[in-house]
């Protein structure tokens, strides 16, 4: 066993000494790291102090402006950055552009001012300066040294400033960038991934509070404003007129009027080509409407109360008259045709006007009086423009009283047809007649057509006594030709109305009519006008050609007075072209009457197909019309029309070739 060594005193020393070094330092670097611990936990409780800040403030406001106030006061304080500005993006013209918001936090407002007046008049677009380099990458932007960024704006306020760095982030709705926020420090910082994530998470929250506004100013909008066009509905343009009204009583001189606009017979659009195209043509109506109105540069509201009526407040009026030359012009601006689905369509409207004088009761009242107007203007000839006047409300509830004595006088058989003859200008036989229809409503009270059939267009009533007359004209055809045979058998012609035309049964009610008779159906006549020919051209030449090719004839009535369809006219199966009484009676008189004639018999000639002039009253009519060269002609000249009972002893007192002379009935 060897003899153990005593310790060298010295050298335990320095055991001792590192160990107590070591423990020290292990010390050290413990305490080092619960120091940085709770210094990150510190700021983390800050961070999310921070964050539960603007989260509150996000959940509990309504207002963009407040929310972004308290978010860039808050996250200024946090980093100690000088400046912050939020931007909005707003749409200029065409394009997206971040506009200021009177929002910022400016911990020195006079230091910064060069930099806070730049921000102020400065829109960024998609690119351009710092918020603009976050609008186009929706990601955040940190610029660690300004003086050497290039793509600033405000360079030149940011030297005035002494500013080093900046950075922005952008606020999200969706995937959509709706706001950017920056700030600005004045010494040159370090991208911060820490703090880069932390204002991503209040973006998250800031987007939330836009997100709402957005989804709040949309449902006020929807329940203001027509889902079509985009207008103002009803609602809103009743609120608007009542202001109008109060400012009226208040402001003495201040002209306001109310237009009320009904398109013509739009039904029938929506009827043959759809509703699809109805809704097309109402966007296109709205969009014209609204230039025209701009172009006149007054202070307006243009409303779609619903289906195809439109209103419209003018305000500041520097003339009473004003209101009638807009409406004028309102309706001058759809005389040009419009392109639906490749098909040209003629708009048209009624307008009614009614001026504010600050004695209404409401809004209610005054689109009364300028719906009352509208009816006066459709009533004298559609497409015109009409101001109220105190007797059109005693016309309007005459025009309820006759809608209910027409169904009840289609209900009991009240509807007669009386017959004009129509004469050949080379033989003066008679060759057919017009049936024309007739009510009467009592002993003596023969109604004219005039006073009636506007209303029964209008309420849908025409329908059934279309259906009405033409079986009724077939009936009493058959038994004339049955009575007055001749190798040319007596023709019928037999006025459509529009709504009856487009009706989707109305070839088969004209095969029904014309068989039930027993009737040659070359022997009866539809006539139609222009206005029929244009709403619907495609599915205007579908149905004449198979009426056509079953036999029947087709007439287009009036024609010269509607719009012109002499571009496709030659694709209609047209058998007969009838001028109109307004052409005749300027015939030796006018020059236009008597050139426009020569025009359609010349039109005729070509197409090779037959010419009736109505309204013809004088001898001179006949002989000029007969030496242009017009085939036939029907008027008082000849007879005035007849009620069925008579047209026996008409046919009779010439036979057997039925000639007239003149005034022979009368």
């Amino acid at each position: 066993m060897l003899p153990q060594v005593a310790a060298d005193p010295a050298l335990q020393i320095l055991r001792i000494e590192r160990r107590l070094q070591r423990e020290r330092a292990a010390r050290l670097e413990a305490e080092a790291i619960a120091e940085k611990g709770l210094r990150e936990l510190y700021e983390k409780q800050q961070q999310l102090a921070l964050l539960e800040t603007i989260a509150a403030a996000s959940n509990q406001s309504t207002s963009i402006e407040d929310t972004f106030d308290l978010a860039i006061k808050e996250i200024c304080k946090f980093t100690e950055w000088p400046l912050g500005q939020a931007y909005i993006v707003h749409r200029s013209s065409e394009d997206l552009r971040l506009e200021p918001l009177q929002v910022r936090y400016a911990t020195d407002t006079d230091a910064l001012q060069p930099m806070i007046q730049a921000t102020t008049a400065t829109s960024f677009a998609c690119g351009e300066g710092l918020p603009g380099r976050v609008f186009a990458s929706a990601t955040p932007v940190w610029l660690q040294h300004l003086a050497i960024d290039r793509n600033i704006l405000r360079a030149d306020a940011v030297a005035a400033c002494g500013i080093k760095s900046g950075m922005a982030f952008p606020i999200l709705v969706g995937r959509d960038v709706a706001a950017v926020v920056e700030f600005f420090s004045y010494k040159e910082q370090e991208p911060d991934a820490a703090l880069l994530t932390l204002l991503g998470q209040i973006g998250i929250q800031l987007g939330r509070v836009i997100e709402r506004k957005q989804a709040e100013d949309r449902l006020i909008h929807d329940a203001s404003h027509d889902g079509l066009t985009g207008l103002p509905n009803r609602v809103l343009f009743r609120d608007r007129v009542n202001r109008a009204i109060a400012r009226a009583k208040r402001i003495s001189g201040e002209c306001f009027a109310v237009l009320f606009i009904d398109l013509d017979r739009f039904k029938l659009v929506n009827d043959s080509l759809g509703h699809a195209a109805g809704d097309d043509l109402l966007i296109e109506i709205a969009q014209r409407l609204n230039g025209a109105l701009q172009q006149d540069s007054v202070a307006h509201t243009l409303a779609r109360l619903g289906g195809d009526e439109f209103t419209v407040l003018l305000e500041e009026l520097d003339s009473p008259d004003k209101a009638m030359q807009i409406g004028e012009l309102l309706i001058g601006t759809l005389r040009t045709p419009i392109l639906i689905g490749g098909q040209e369509i003629y708009a048209s409207a009624s307008i009614g006007v009614t001026n504010i004088t600050g004695t209404e009761e409401s809004s209610e009242t005054l689109l009364r009086n300028a719906d009352l107007a509208m009816y006066r203007a459709k009533s004298l000839g559609r497409g015109r423009v009409e101001l109220y006047d105190t007797g059109l409300h005693d016309i309007a509830v005459e025009r309820l009283r006759l809608e209910g004595s027409l169904r009840r006088a289609l209900a009991n058989n009240e509807f007669i047809l009386h017959y004009q003859p129509i004469v050949s200008l080379e033989t003066h036989d008679i060759v057919g007649f017009e049936s024309l229809i007739r009510w009467q409503r009592g002993p003596g009270d023969l109604v004219p057509p005039g006073d009636f059939i506007g209303v029964a267009e209008d309420t849908g009533l025409i329908v059934l006594i279309g259906g009405w007359v033409l079986s009724e004209a077939c009936r009493l055809l058959a038994q004339l030709q049955a009575k007055f045979s001749r190798p040319e058998p007596l023709t019928m012609s037999i006025n459509i109305s529009p709504r009856q035309f487009i009706q989707p049964d109305f070839i088969d009610q004209v095969r029904r009519a014309v068989s039930g008779a027993g009737l040659e159906p070359r022997s009866v006549r539809l006539e139609i006008t222009e206005t029929v020919t244009i709403s619907d051209p495609e599915r205007t030449i579908l149905v004449l050609k198979a009426l056509h090719d079953f036999g029947v004839r087709i007439s287009i009535d009036d024609f010269g007075t509607g719009y012109s369809s002499l571009n496709y006219l030659h694709r209609l199966p047209v058998d007969t072209l009838k001028i109109d009484r307004s052409f005749v009676t300027g015939l030796g008189i006018t020059v236009e009457g008597t050139q426009i004639i020569r025009a359609i018999l010349d039109l005729a000639e070509n197409l090779k197909i037959d010419v009736v002039a109505e309204g013809t009253e004088h001898e001179g009519q006949i002989r000029q019309l007969a030496d242009m060269g017009c085939h036939y002609a029907q008027g008082y000249y000849f007879s005035k029309p007849l009620p069925s009972n008579d047209l026996e002893a008409l046919l009779d007192s010439s036979a057997p070739h039925s000639k007239v002379t003149a005034r022979t009935t009368n």
